[in-house]
């Protein structure tokens, strides 16, 4: 008999079941997570490499370009 008491008490006690539930969320969380940087991933690359490109290929232009003069900018 002491059997089945120990049993329905493991069956009602609901302590546990807070805890699955946040575990079951965040791994839910952790997984959409992965899923969305698996499909970014490859435009971030080419964003990077497109980035990368125009900064090393651009030039500095000279202080006269931009409309002052040397002299202006030592007053």
């Amino acid at each position: 008999m002491r059997l089945f008491e120990m049993f329905r008490r493991f069956r009602e006690d609901e302590a546990g079941a807070v805890t699955v539930d946040w575990v079951v969320l965040t791994a839910a969380i952790v997984g959409f997570a992965i899923a969305v940087l698996a499909t970014v991933q490859g435009g971030m690359e080419d964003l990077g490499t497109a980035i990368s490109d125009s900064m090393s290929n651009a030039g500095v232009a000279d202080l006269g370009t931009l409309g002052w003069t040397a002299q202006e900018t030592q007053e």
